[in-house]
């Protein structure tokens, strides 16, 4: 993609303006702006996006990751935000790679985002620097591996563990 060729969007440039070098590249499709940053940059972005009076993105629509198996970096974060006062979006992408796995939180941006960080944790293996309690939310503790991560061997045997007795907090009677 040439962004020479493409039409900067008013977010784009302001975050241009506002970080300069830390957007590597972008697009818009129908109305909507697509950002590529440098990973260092995201918390600070992210916060830029949600206090500025230009932005006010108000609201973290979506988090989640893409593996890129044979590019590097291999994983890319991907963040959907919306102003509702404002009515307009933006995607907000960082590449991450494997060898060095993890991007910084941004749960005191938005209180929502804890769960699809830890969600992308857990599926991918992504880590969250200085996330309150980044464990597995999906799948049980003692599992290995990622499972949305492209690698990931679909007939691969996992740990047993031993079920856990439920106690229902209603007693449904008999069914």
């Amino acid at each position: 993609m040439s962004t020479e060729q493409e039409e900067i969007g008013n977010l784009t440039q302001l975050l241009q303006e506002q970080f300069p070098g830390a957007v590597q590249s972008y697009h818009q499709h129908r109305g909507d702006e697509t950002v590529l940053v440098e990973r260092s940059q995201i918390l600070p972005i992210c916060q830029f996006l949600r206090d500025d009076e230009r932005s006010k993105m108000e609201m973290m629509i979506d988090l989640t990751a893409v593996d890129y198996i044979k590019e590097s970096p291999r994983f890319e974060v991907v963040y959907h935000f919306k102003s509702l006062s404002l009515e307009h979006r933006i995607r907000v992408k960082v590449r991450v790679p494997e060898e060095d796995c993890e991007i910084d939180s941004i749960h005191e941006l938005w209180l929502a985002v804890d769960w699809y960080e830890r969600e992308c944790y857990d599926m991918y293996g992504i880590i969250f620097k200085n996330h309150p309690n980044l464990q597995r939310i999906l799948m049980y503790s003692q599992f290995e591996g990622y499972p949305l991560r492209k690698d990931y061997p679909i007939g691969r045997q996992q740990p047993l563990v031993e079920m856990r007795p439920v106690n229902e907090r209603h007693d449904y009677g008999e069914l």
